[in-house]
């Protein structure tokens, strides 16, 4: 089994990277895996801390209508170059942690994603290049308010609401460049998606040297590498569950917002 790495919260409130052992402990790293980070003689109980996303990146860079079937279900070509758009640190959330449905939104869709996370300062990358660049994957649900994406000129705040980007649940270093990637819903056997991830447009190593003409990565930055086709509406109560072969499964449930929630967005359209 690959290694698997985490980041996690012990119960000090102190933050960690590590390994995820087959007991469900963690054996700490002295750093991000990414930063050259080691293995320690210090491990953590499952009881004794709480799973987070595997990296905070300093930029979350996203690629638009990078399976051709899916930019065709939503009636869109695909294009010349790769599609980019932001999604901000802020729209992180870990494995098993419930997303807002937002009160702005009618329409807010699952995006099953494989994500690149970074491993070295990247500018000016030829492909070949890039390739070095890639240090390992995770797995991303780039929940989109579609409502709101086709009502504004610019995606922003479609892709940028709290608990937008879940990543995890563990990072690994290589995966098959034919895995699969499915999306689940609640209990259905049958996946709402499925293709390989061989069946993108523009190749990860593609996608790191044409991003690295524009702005400068760094290590532990994340790559969004597009969604297949078979996107569909969530409903407050719904679990999503994206799987990659290789890395494992991510698991959020949407919630509908609390009373504060509320208020605060009372308080904020009124001032």
């Amino acid at each position: 089994m690959a290694q698997r790495y985490v980041r996690i919260q012990d119960k000090s409130g102190a933050i960690h990277y590590g390994l995820f052992q087959l007991d469900h402990s963690v054996l700490l790293l002295s750093d991000a895996p990414w930063l050259g980070g080691q293995a320690l003689d210090t491990a953590i109980t499952e009881t004794d801390y709480q799973l987070l996303a595997p990296c905070l990146p300093s930029k979350i860079v996203a690629v638009g209508r990078n399976y051709q079937a899916h930019a065709a279900e939503l009636g869109n070509d695909v294009p010349a170059e790769p599609l980019l758009f932001f999604k901000p640190p802020s729209a992180i959330a870990a494995d098993q942690q419930g997303i807002i449905y937002p009160p702005q939104s009618q329409r807010v869709d699952y995006e099953g994603e494989l994500a690149i996370i970074v491993g070295q300062t990247s500018k000016h990358l030829t492909p070949d290049q890039a390739a070095n660049a890639i240090w390992g994957y995770t797995i991303a649900n780039d929940i989109t308010a579609r409502d709101l994406q086709r009502q504004d000129s610019q995606w922003t705040r479609a892709k940028g609401f709290d608990g937008f980007c879940p990543l995890g649940p563990w990072a690994v270093r290589h995966i098959s460049p034919d895995a699969l990637l499915q999306t689940f819903i609640n209990e259905e056997e049958e996946p709402r998606q499925s293709s390989p991830i061989s069946d993108m447009v523009f190749s990860p190593a593609t996608l790191i040297s044409y991003i690295s003409q524009v702005m400068t990565l760094v290590p532990g930055d994340v790559i969004l590498t597009g969604t297949p086709e078979g996107i569909s509406p969530l409903s407050v109560g719904d679990q999503v569950r994206v799987e990659i072969e290789g890395i494992g499964s991510l698991v959020n449930q949407i919630m509908a917002p609390s009373e504060e929630y509320w208020l605060c967005l009372l308080y904020t359209s009124d001032a």
